[in-house]
Protein backbone atom coordinates (compact mmCIF):
# COMPACT_ATOMS: atom_id res chain seq x y z
CA UNK A 1 0.00 0.00 0.00
CA UNK A 2 1.08 3.58 -0.68
CA UNK A 3 1.42 6.19 1.95
CA UNK A 4 -0.98 8.65 3.22
CA UNK A 5 -1.31 12.25 4.75
CA UNK A 6 -3.69 13.37 7.26
CA UNK A 7 -3.55 17.47 7.46
CA UNK A 8 -5.84 20.50 8.92
CA UNK A 9 -6.73 23.58 6.40
CA UNK A 10 -8.39 26.71 7.69
CA UNK A 11 -8.92 30.30 6.33
CA UNK A 12 -6.97 33.07 7.23
CA UNK A 13 -8.67 34.39 10.32
CA UNK A 14 -8.29 30.64 11.63
CA UNK A 15 -12.09 30.33 12.12
CA UNK A 16 -12.94 27.51 10.35
CA UNK A 17 -10.81 24.43 10.60
CA UNK A 18 -11.05 21.25 7.17
CA UNK A 19 -9.86 17.74 8.07
CA UNK A 20 -8.96 15.97 5.00
CA UNK A 21 -6.70 12.84 3.55
CA UNK A 22 -4.62 12.04 0.73
CA UNK A 23 -1.72 10.29 -0.58
CA UNK A 24 0.05 13.24 -2.39
CA UNK A 25 -0.22 16.07 0.45
CA UNK A 26 1.68 18.73 -1.63
CA UNK A 27 -0.38 18.21 -4.86
CA UNK A 28 -3.77 18.33 -2.73
CA UNK A 29 -2.99 21.31 -1.06
CA UNK A 30 -2.48 23.00 -4.42
CA UNK A 31 -5.55 21.98 -5.16
CA UNK A 32 -7.18 23.59 -2.63
CA UNK A 33 -5.35 26.74 -2.86
CA UNK A 34 -5.82 27.05 -6.44
CA UNK A 35 -9.81 26.03 -5.58
CA UNK A 36 -10.00 23.28 -8.20
CA UNK A 37 -13.26 21.78 -6.99
CA UNK A 38 -14.83 25.28 -7.38
CA UNK A 39 -18.47 24.26 -5.10
CA UNK A 40 -16.19 22.38 -2.32
CA UNK A 41 -16.46 23.05 1.20
CA UNK A 42 -13.19 24.38 1.26
CA UNK A 43 -13.36 26.73 -1.97
CA UNK A 44 -16.60 28.12 -0.63
CA UNK A 45 -15.41 28.82 2.46
CA UNK A 46 -12.02 30.08 1.37
CA UNK A 47 -9.75 27.28 3.28
CA UNK A 48 -6.71 27.16 2.31
CA UNK A 49 -4.14 27.52 4.64
CA UNK A 50 -2.03 24.28 5.98
CA UNK A 51 -1.91 24.57 9.79
CA UNK A 52 -1.17 20.62 10.44
CA UNK A 53 -0.26 17.87 8.88
CA UNK A 54 1.12 14.02 9.72
CA UNK A 55 2.54 11.15 7.30
CA UNK A 56 1.13 7.51 7.64
CA UNK A 57 2.77 4.28 6.53
CA UNK A 58 -0.24 3.43 4.89
CA UNK A 59 -3.26 5.09 3.38
CA UNK A 60 -6.01 2.64 5.41
CA UNK A 61 -3.89 4.16 8.86
CA UNK A 62 -4.28 7.85 7.44
CA UNK A 63 -7.80 7.24 7.02
CA UNK A 64 -8.68 5.77 10.54
CA UNK A 65 -6.67 8.82 11.75
CA UNK A 66 -8.87 11.42 9.77
CA UNK A 67 -11.99 9.57 11.47
CA UNK A 68 -10.83 10.01 14.39
CA UNK A 69 -9.96 13.68 13.78
CA UNK A 70 -13.17 14.33 12.83
CA UNK A 71 -14.82 12.45 15.71
CA UNK A 72 -13.11 14.83 17.82
CA UNK A 73 -14.16 18.15 19.49
CA UNK A 74 -12.62 21.36 17.98
CA UNK A 75 -10.93 22.29 21.26
CA UNK A 76 -8.87 18.70 20.49
CA UNK A 77 -8.05 20.13 16.98
CA UNK A 78 -6.86 23.44 18.05
CA UNK A 79 -5.12 21.53 20.78
CA UNK A 80 -3.45 19.72 18.21
CA UNK A 81 -2.89 22.02 16.10
CA UNK A 82 -0.82 24.64 18.42
CA UNK A 83 1.40 21.67 19.65
CA UNK A 84 3.52 21.93 16.51
CA UNK A 85 2.22 25.36 14.92
CA UNK A 86 1.27 27.56 17.94
CA UNK A 87 1.16 30.95 15.63
CA UNK A 88 -1.15 28.87 13.06
CA UNK A 89 1.05 29.56 10.18
CA UNK A 90 0.70 28.36 6.52
CA UNK A 91 3.07 25.24 6.63
CA UNK A 92 2.80 24.56 2.82
CA UNK A 93 6.08 25.97 2.41
CA UNK A 94 7.06 23.05 4.68
CA UNK A 95 5.67 20.44 2.54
Amino acid sequence: MQPGFVYILTNKNNTTLYVGVTAYLKERIIQHKEKFYKKSFTARYNIDKLVYHEAHQMIGDAIGREKQLKAGSRAEKIALIESINPDWNDLFDEV
